[in-house]
């Protein structure tokens, strides 16, 4: 059915089977992604729970490239513009802003090519409709050159035209599905995003409370030290 099929029908059925494939390229690829970005950042929350400060986590985790590393960067550079100042909540809020940031950009990274399979879904029936209609319109024009109705010179041009809406069909059921799936799974691991960024955060509070109870403790000791010094001997 396909060799006998128009040029332009042709064109759209290799079309629509390239997109199969594109689909289930991006299929494979997400999903060694998204294993390899979710199993690395589980291991790297669960590490950092134990420990009590954030140089602590930093040695920890290691260096990398990857989420945890990126918050754990990022809280400890606020941290060190911000070691002039003693207003622990404006240094949260900044780290908080900054961390933000990178959740978004680890989850808008992780979305890079289901916008495909969206676009793939959306369109490849439309595709395969097109490539049928024109089938049909060459099946009539066939049929008037022959001035027949004959059902033997009718139903392989018909035939051939719906191949295409079927390579349509093929190409948009997965599409859909697989990107419902990684929908999903990319909202568990925007979640996963979100507790490492809590997790860093808290590290940050205890670290800033750690600074204020050692000036604290500082200060007591030079007024502990001027009354000795200025006692009478």
């Amino acid at each position: 059915m396909f060799a006998s099929a128009d040029v332009l029908v042709q064109a759209v059925m290799l079309g629509l089977a390239f997109a199969s494939v594109v689909t289930w390229t991006v299929w494979l690829a997400k999903i060694i992604e998204l294993k390899m970005a979710m199993r690395r950042l589980r291991a790297h929350t669960l590490a950092i729970t134990e420990e009590r400060s954030l140089a602590e986590a930093a040695q920890r985790i290691g260096g990398g490239r990857g989420v945890m590393q990126a918050f754990v960067r990022a809280a400890e550079v606020e941290l060190e513009l911000s070691s002039d100042l003693t207003d622990k909540i404006g240094i949260k809020e900044r780290i908080a802003t900054r961390l933000q940031r990178l959740e978004t950009a680890a989850t808008r990274n992780m979305h890079k090519g289901t916008g495909l399979l969206a676009t793939i879904g959306a369109t490849a029936p439309f595709v395969g409709l097109f490539g049928t209609v024109w089938g049909i319109m060459n099946s009539f024009i066939g049929i008037s050159k022959a001035q027949t109705t004959n059902l033997a010179v009718v139903a392989p041009g018909i035939a051939e035209a719906l191949l295409a809406t079927a390579m349509g069909l093929f190409a948009a059921i997965p599409a859909v599905i697989i990107y419902n799936f990684f929908a999903r799974w990319i909202g568990s691991y925007r979640a996963l995003v979100g507790d490492a960024s809590a997790d860093v955060l808290r590290l940050v509070s205890r670290d800033l409370d750690r600074r204020d109870a050692a000036l604290e403790d500082a200060m007591l000791r030079r007024r502990l030290d001027k009354r000795i010094g200025s006692a009478p001997g």
